[in-house]
């Protein structure tokens, strides 16, 4: 499947980064265990990561980090 966008960012109340992948109305959410100043190759990475996990393909330009 493939899906339209993601996006990663840092849930203070999990103390863990949170991955959101949008795939037309369907949303999923699921945490991450990358330490919190991990850098944006790094955090990229967990996100492809996630989406293929998932069962997603995603271009990487639809990649947002919300720090």
């Amino acid at each position: 499947m493939r899906a339209d966008r993601a996006e990663i960012s840092w849930d203070a109340g999990a103390s863990k980064w949170l991955v959101r992948i949008e795939s037309g109305e369907e949303v999923v959410r699921r945490h991450c265990q990358a330490p919190k100043d991990t850098d944006e190759p790094g955090l990229l990475s967990v996100v492809q990561k996630t989406v293929q996990d998932e069962g997603y393909e995603l271009d990487p330009a639809q990649i947002r980090i919300r720090r």
